[in-house]
């Protein structure tokens, strides 16, 4: 393989993601384990050369303080253990954060010999090496959103397994306005990709109705997209495996064996499980940057690369509360202005993601001197490297008086405008 690793096993650590990016800065690659890894996990991943247990305030569970294993200690490996019980790990290794920065420093290159090697052409090479090891000649589904994630991996299995992959686009009516038809023209028409457009709006929508639980949305959302796979791999043959866009802060917000979940993905805790696909997910230790740079190295265009993050679900978890398709419209054409607006005021690219929110009650207004009774729309606009925190982007007034007077004309059913200031934390990025 192309990199070393330094590999970091989770004894109930909050700062696993500093850790691992600090790491990576230093120009050293780093994978985040449960603490109970065996032996067989071990000798299965390339390139480890160190292993820092890292533990904190999450390390005991169910009573137990929990411990690596023999196969970490007896792996002949470098081994620095940050595992202060009662403490807050990382920070409380030490308060100093040039001396933290030194002492894991000596531990990467004096103690472990690790090369500054970590950079998204290796990266690349490695992530296609390994695709075709698990691949084979076989075939694989991609679940093609058209986001940056699921188009980054598009890319990056093109290159490892040409045609044996075939893309999938779900239209679940959960889509921004126009999204459909752009994500046809751009990877049927102009890149050439083996795609099938698939229409399930309606068996979407049926199947969120009355739903408002959040998480079950979720958890709906997911089965419902690999029920749709299903079915179109069933009309192939060879498909054994199913690509998707999952990157990190995924994984983390999903919880691990000792930090709760902040929120389950749809494509983490929300896979069924009679799943009949072995899944193929290159990006899955990747932070959002990191994702947006692999793009770049891999050639697609800044106007991909570098657009708004979207959820998995949709509009489906910015349409709070049980899913109409009037409040649904509302979401779709009050986001489509904001873009717009965003857009003619220079924002766009310079603002990391925006979009509205249509909650599901209503508020008395005044409209051509008639009493209404409608919905607001709820404006967010955040800024984040990660995505594990996120500021609130300070938008002149006036163009928010702007996206207010549009909105409110041109939305059907809508009769105010807020804007959320909550970074993140307290708040998550999507609300919900």
């Amino acid at each position: 393989m192309k990199q070393d690793m330094i590999l970091i096993l989770d004894l109930g650590s909050e700062e696993n993601a500093r850790l691992a990016r600090e790491i990576r800065a230093m120009g050293v690659y780093t994978e985040i384990h449960p603490h109970d890894i065996t032996a067989v996990e071990l000798a299965a991943l390339p390139g480890v050369k160190g292993i820092v247990l890292n533990g904190g305030p999450n390390r005991v569970v169910d009573g137990v303080s929990i411990d690596a294993g023999a196969a970490v200690y007896e792996s002949g490996l470098p081994v620095l253990a940050v595992n202060h019980p009662g403490h807050g790990g990382l920070a409380a290794w030490s308060e100093n954060a040039a001396e933290r920065e030194a002492q894991i420093r000596e531990f990467v290159f004096d103690t472990c010999h690790a090369e500054k090697n970590w950079n998204m052409e290796n990266f690349i090479a490695d992530q296609i090496e390994l695709v075709r090891r698990q691949v084979g000649d076989r075939k694989v589904l991609l679940a093609l959103s058209g986001g940056v994630d699921s188009s980054v991996v598009a890319a990056l299995l093109i290159k490892a397994i040409g045609k044996q992959l075939t893309c999938v686009h779900v239209n679940h009516g959960l889509l921004r306005k126009g999204e459909p038809e752009q994500v046809v023209q751009v990877f049927r028409d102009e890149m050439d990709a083996n795609l099938i457009y698939v229409d399930a709006v309606d068996r979407f929508l049926d199947k969120l109705a009355g739903v408002a639980d959040p998480e079950q949305k979720r958890k709906i959302i997911g089965a419902e997209f690999i029920r749709v796979f299903e079915e179109q791999a069933r009309k192939l043959e060879g498909i054994e495996f199913l690509a998707q866009g999952t990157i990190y802060p995924d994984i983390i917000e999903s919880g691990t064996k000792t930090v709760k979940a902040v929120k389950s993905h749809h494509n983490v805790g929300g896979l069924p499980e009679d799943l009949n696909f072995e899944l193929v997910e290159p990006l899955k230790m990747l932070f959002k940057d990191e994702v947006r740079a692999c793009g770049v190295a891999l050639g697609l265009p800044d106007s991909m690369v570098y657009r708004q993050p979207f959820p998995g679900p949709g509009l489906g978890v910015r349409c709070l509360g049980a899913i109409t398709r009037e409040r649904l419209e509302a979401v779709r054409e009050s986001d489509a202005i904001l873009r717009e607006e965003f857009a003619a005021a220079g924002l766009e690219g310079k603002v990391w993601q925006y979009f509205t929110v249509v909650p599901y009650f209503k508020s008395v207004g005044v409209h051509d001197n008639a009493r209404t009774f409608d919905w607001p729309v709820i404006l967010r606009a955040v800024n984040t490297v990660d995505a594990m925190t996120a500021t609130v982007e300070d938008v002149p007034f006036a163009l928010l008086q702007k996206i207010t007077a549009r909105i409110t004309a041109e939305v059907k059913g809508v009769n105010r405008v807020l804007y959320d200031l909550t970074p993140k934390p307290t708040g998550t990025i999507e609300w919900e």
